[in-house]
């Protein structure tokens, strides 16, 4: 009796379970529809007032109106960007948090930073891209690029070079634009900085010879006439400035480098949860009020779909790696 009591009661347990569990499928395609219902928090890796926080709160303020939810700007900053990427990715999958990564996801590994790379998210959208320049001081005796380098290869150590810390992004873009031209990365001895601005600055005063950080970052520099740039390391002409060459004009070289930023989210969010924030900021990058906004700050709008996204991240992955791995900063 006991014996049977035992098995009808496990029975109805495993009845009721399957029910529940037959009950949370068919509930899970209705949540989805109804995405979302509470506000959203969008975490960057980065400190207030840069250039990607600004970039996260006119996406922000646009997903809002959107979604019809408040969506939070939250910066988590810290190791170098390693502790804002590490919290989009160990959030709960489930679309009530996000984050705009940045180019450093497909560089702090290679320095053993962390193991997260692009693959450890879901990809949302590629929002923006900012090639690297070669800028030097207005007064320096190169008519263009070709000539510099013609100089950095003849005279190793002869002219330095600054925009960020030891293996940042701009750094990488010089050394990788020297390796690509088969001279030794070396060559160019970098001067760490704590920014696009001080190094900047520390050229213009005659303490280093190139600053490889991106037009916008310049931008000021060169209206004033204190800086000119020689080439933009990108398949594309700028719109800041379009008389400014690309590489592949100038010298007919493929090297690209730029700095970036996309809407990603924790791996294993729903489907559909995905595709509604991928049309959404699709929307966005798409809108008058962002290409505006980023067209007066000088910062490109580059989109691309998720599949595309996580491509182009795997892609900047490999070529980080390269880079570093030549100029010894890998681990």
């Amino acid at each position: 009796m006991q014996v049977r009591s035992r098995r009808s009661f496990l029975a109805q347990g495993a009845t009721a379970a399957l029910a529940s569990l037959a009950l949370w499928g068919a509930a899970a395609p209705a949540m989805a529809q109804n995405y979302p219902s509470r506000p959203i928090t969008l975490i960057v890796p980065w400190g207030a007032g840069g250039g990607t926080d600004a970039t996260a709160r006119i996406i922000g303020s646009l997903l809002e109106k959107d979604l019809g939810q408040p969506v939070n700007v939250v910066n988590r900053t810290g190791g170098s960007g390693v502790v804002g990427h590490a919290a989009i990715a160990s959030a709960p999958p489930d679309g009530y948090t996000i984050g705009l990564a940045t180019v450093e996801i497909g560089m702090m590994h290679w320095q053993g930073l962390t193991e997260l790379t692009g693959a450890s998210y879901t990809p949302i959208g590629l929002v923006n891209a900012d090639p690297a320049g070669v800028q030097v001081r207005a007064d320096a005796p190169y008519k263009d690029v070709k000539e510099l380098l013609a100089d950095i290869k003849a005279n190793p150590g002869k002219h330095k070079a600054s925009g960020t810390g030891q293996g940042g992004i701009w750094h990488l873009a010089i050394a990788g634009l020297l390796r690509d031209q088969k001279i030794d990365p070396a060559a160019v001895p970098w001067v760490p900085s704590n920014g696009a601005a001080p190094g900047l600055q520390d050229m213009v005063a005659g303490g280093v010879d190139i600053a490889p950080v991106s037009l916008p970052e310049a931008r000021s520099l060169i209206d004033a006439g204190k800086v000119k740039s020689l080439a933009l390391m990108s398949d594309k002409p700028s719109t800041l400035y379009p008389n400014v060459p690309t590489l592949k004009s100038a010298i007919g070289s493929d090297w690209s480098m730029a700095a970036w930023r996309g809407i990603v989210a924790p791996k294993g969010i729903p489907n559909d949860i995905r595709d509604k924030l991928a049309a959404a900021i699709k929307k966005v990058a798409q809108s008058k009020e962002y290409t505006d906004f980023m067209a007066s700050r000088g910062f490109g709008v580059t989109y691309a779909a998720p599949d595309d996204f996580g491509k182009f991240m795997a892609k900047s992955d490999a070529e980080l790696g390269a880079t570093m791995k030549a100029v010894g900063i890998a681990k």
